[in-house]
């Protein structure tokens, strides 16, 4: 068998040197060779992992984004319904005619990914597109999470742009918000609580007073019945799209769930806009 791998390696040399389609093997006597002797795979791979690893990403990523336009088709067809408040936070003008709500928690990793695709999209479609943040803390996992939400429309209820502009800086800082390692060395969990609360409350405190706000004061409105009931609404609303994770978007009525390349989200504005021209 070794020597028909040699003999493959050969017949595929010749067959590039000489550009003829008959002297190429055909994808079933490929199959079978592979099948075969998969060796002949194992070696190309220790040749040049890198390079394979660097192929194999390329094709999850291509094949990721074909499952996704399969997905987005239903969509099309049957658009979801997404409660859009115009008194909320846009990033983007006003009358953009595509609308991407964002369903996101503030200490998902994927969700900091996603506010960076987000802006590259923005920049790329100007004032065509505009984005709707609505809130899905994993509270579970993400033990601040809800408290930076609640902060956030807070702040909006004062400053609209310093509202988006404290959503940037959070994503920014996501890494430094989540539990040191003296936090996770406490006795138990009311201890761990304890500490991770009194250290985040600080850098929150720090981080709303740079932007010129009161954080006692935030977090008083953060702690209403109107925002609690806010963000209640946000998570039942998703939860309707079958939204269990985040991010996951909707773009004027397609739904995009989990980390979406932005190749995906042009995919779904382009179509969009070209049905309104």
């Amino acid at each position: 068998m070794a020597n028909f791998g040699k003999w493959l390696v050969g017949f595929l040399s010749l067959g590039l040197v000489l550009s003829l389609a008959a002297c190429a093997p055909n994808s079933a006597q490929l199959r079978k060779a592979l099948e075969e002797d998969p060796e002949i795979l194992y070696g190309a791979m220790r040749k040049d992992p890198l390079k394979f690893l660097d192929v194999v990403n390329e094709v999850a990523e291509k094949a990721r984004t074909q499952k996704m336009a399969s997905q987005y088709e239903e969509g099309f067809a049957k658009p979801l319904k997404v409660e859009v408040d115009e008194n909320r936070t846009f990033d983007g003008a006003k009358n953009a005619p595509v609308t991407i709500v964002e369903y996101s928690d503030f200490q998902c990793g994927y969700c900091s990914q996603g506010h960076e695709t987000l802006k590259q999209v923005m920049s790329q479609y100007g004032g065509k597109v505009r984005v709707l943040l609505k809130h899905f803390p994993i509270d579970r996992i993400h033990l601040q999470a809800r408290k930076m939400s609640q902060i956030y429309e807070a702040m909006a209820t004062k400053n609209k742009s310093k509202a988006l502009e404290f959503k940037s800086r959070l994503f920014a800082m996501q890494g430094e918000l989540m539990p040191n390692d003296s936090e996770k060395d406490s006795k138990n969990r009311d201890e761990f609580m304890a500490k991770y609360n009194r250290r985040v409350d600080a850098d929150l405190t720090k981080l709303v007073k740079s932007m010129g706000f009161d954080y006692a004061e935030l977090k008083r409105i953060g702690e209403s019945a109107s925002v609690t009931a806010m963000i209640a609404k946000d998570q039942e609303e998703a939860r309707t799209f079958g939204i269990e994770g985040t991010p996951a978007y909707i773009v004027n009525g397609v739904a995009l769930m989990g980390s979406t390349p932005p190749e995906v989200f042009k995919q779904v504005i382009d179509r969009h806009l070209k049905s309104t021209n």
